[in-house]
């Protein structure tokens, strides 16, 4: 064995050692908070990929989606058939375009509905509030009620919040934070959103 074959071995064994010792200290079971945020691409599909590993293994998996629920999604048209997957979806689409703050809180408040009932039901392993942050920044729903739901749903349920700005205090109860970091961002040279790629 060369030297530097040896010093790879013992850096590596060294690195196995550090993670060994990490995953037998992760002892404690329970749901998570996370949080994906920034303001980089990536945020909506990273919660679509866990909805996909948490259907994957069987479990039952609710999903909100309080902005982009109009638009098409490739990830919800795959996985609609799966009966362990429950979709609500706020009906107005986006904020911008309704430009209307009494129709789109009232549209928030219902589908705000569907999401506790989702947050309160144990057999829910995995709940998603799609871009819940905006709704929360605009007043359309309370931040305190939000806080609470999430601090008083099942020991075992997960919860992904996802959207730009996220309230400051979930952001400190969130057990994983992800901040997306746009460095470029195909749109901004005017390249449309691609199907199958974008949404």
């Amino acid at each position: 064995m060369t030297d530097r074959e040896t010093r790879h071995q013992q850096s590596m064994q060294k690195l196995k050692a550090h993670v060994d010792d990490k995953v037998a200290s992760a002892t404690e079971e329970r749901g998570l908070l996370l949080v994906f945020t920034g303001n980089g691409k990536g945020k909506t599909t990273a919660a679509w990929g866990t909805v996909t590993r948490a259907l994957g293994y069987g479990y039952k998996v609710g999903v909100i989606q309080f902005i982009k629920g109009l638009w098409e999604c490739g990830e919800r048209e795959r996985l609609h058939d799966d009966t362990n997957l429950e979709v609500a979806i706020m009906a107005t689409g986006f904020t911008w375009d309704t430009q209307n703050r009494e129709s789109d809180t009232q549209a928030c408040q219902e589908v705000w509905q569907e999401a506790k009932r989702m947050l309160e039901n144990p057999e829910v392993y995995l709940v998603v509030l799609d871009e819940i942050t905006y709704m929360m920044k605009y007043g359309y729903l309370d931040s305190a009620e939000v806080i609470a739901a999430l601090e008083n749903r099942p020991a075992e349920q997960t919860v992904i919040v996802t959207g730009r700005n996220a309230n400051r205090e979930v952001v400190a109860m969130a057990d994983t934070v992800t901040e997306m970091q746009e460095t470029r961002h195909a749109f901004n040279a005017g390249l449309k959103a691609r199907r199958g790629i974008d949404f």
